[in-house]
C-alpha cells in the first residue's frame, strides 16, 4: 500500500525505524507510535519507500 501523502511516509519512516531498534519506542508521538503498534516491518517498509514526488505534504481529512 503506498503512502498518499509526505507526512504518512515520514510517520512510516520513524516507526519503522523504532521497529528495527535504530530509535527509542518511546520518541514517537501521534501516528508513528500507532503505527509502530499495529503495522508490520514489511507494512512500514511500504509505506515509507513510496516514491513521494508529486504527493501532498498533508492529505485533507473526510468528514
Amino acid at each position: 500500500m503506498p503512502a498518499k501523502s509526505k507526512a504518512q511516509q515520514k510517520a512510516a519512516g520513524a516507526a519503522l525505524a523504532a521497529k528495527r531498534g535504530d530509535i527509542k519506542k518511546s520518541d514517537l508521538r501521534g501516528a508513528s507510535k500507532s503505527m509502530e503498534k499495529s503495522m508490520s516491518e514489511k507494512q512500514l517498509d511500504e509505506l515509507a519507500s513510496t516514491k513521494h514526488k508529486g504527493k501532498p505534504e498533508h492529505v485533507p481529512k473526510a468528514d
